[in-house]
């Protein structure tokens, strides 16, 4: 299978890791994987913040380079969200009906990874190996928009090596919500504050999630905190073996 790779802006500036972690995992599962230099971002971030022209601006660019793709993946459930959910919703608020119609023919073929490997594709174990104790986060646009329910721990589950710790209020928001951190961030960091305690209490090494906003903000902080625990993406858990684990 053709797979179109949308890294997101956050994973290209930040944390390419992730995306080189997304690339080889696809490919050992047998998939040509093609990327688009040209990409940029979504708009989710210009639409939270009001500026809806310009976030608009960016989903038509984004429909440009993707109207023909097989399969546009992302590791990133809040960006996922932003192109099948938010970015409808905005062209109809700004009466753009080709835009709609155009974002409802994509929005198929637009998969965040774990749903992809799981519903998409049918696997669950992908080869991976991790010899680390993780905790899970799932992540509010995953969880509550794309509904990918537990694909994150099916394929968790099949890590070899790895012990998977349950997570006290997993289901709660971390607090970053994108501008929402800046915008209340007294609020945001009590909700940091109860998600960072939650997850030292698992004794983990590591923290995980599909989105690298979100242990953004959560690997903050736990190194504030000094807590010894990491975050680290999804992907690069799934893309470690037995001879080349990611740190």
């Amino acid at each position: 299978m053709k797979i179109d790779l949308f890294l997101t802006c956050i994973n290209d500036a930040m944390f390419p890791g992730t995306g080189q972690a997304t690339v080889k995992l696809l490919e050992r599962l047998g998939h040509t994987v093609n990327y688009n230099p040209c990409q940029t971002c979504c708009g989710q971030m210009h639409l939270n913040t009001g500026y809806r022209d310009d976030a608009l601006d960016l989903v038509r660019k984004l429909v440009r380079e993707y109207r023909d793709s097989e399969i546009v993946l992302l590791p990133s459930g809040s960006c996922a969200a932003m192109i099948r959910e938010l970015g409808p919703e905005a062209a109809r608020w700004a009466g753009d009906d080709q835009l709609v119609s155009e974002l409802h023919a994509l929005e198929p073929r637009v998969f965040e990874l774990s749903e992809f490997l799981v519903n998409k594709l049918g696997v669950t174990d992908v080869g991976a190996y991790y010899p680390h104790k993780v905790t899970y986060h799932p992540t509010c646009h995953a969880m509550r928009m794309l509904r990918v329910g537990d694909a994150p721990l099916k394929l968790l589950r099949n890590v070899r090596g790895m012990t998977l710790l349950e997570l006290e209020g997993a289901d709660e928001c971390c607090g970053f919500g994108g501008t929402f951190a800046v915008k209340n961030p007294d609020v945001s960091s009590a909700m940091l504050s109860d998600k960072a305690r939650h997850i030292m209490n698992t004794g983990a090494e590591a923290c995980t999630a599909g989105d690298n906003s979100c242990l953004l903000h959560i690997g903050g902080g736990l190194h504030r905190l000094r807590s010894g625990t990491r975050t680290v993406h999804l992907a690069e858990i799934l893309a470690s073996t037995e001879t080349e684990v990611f740190a």
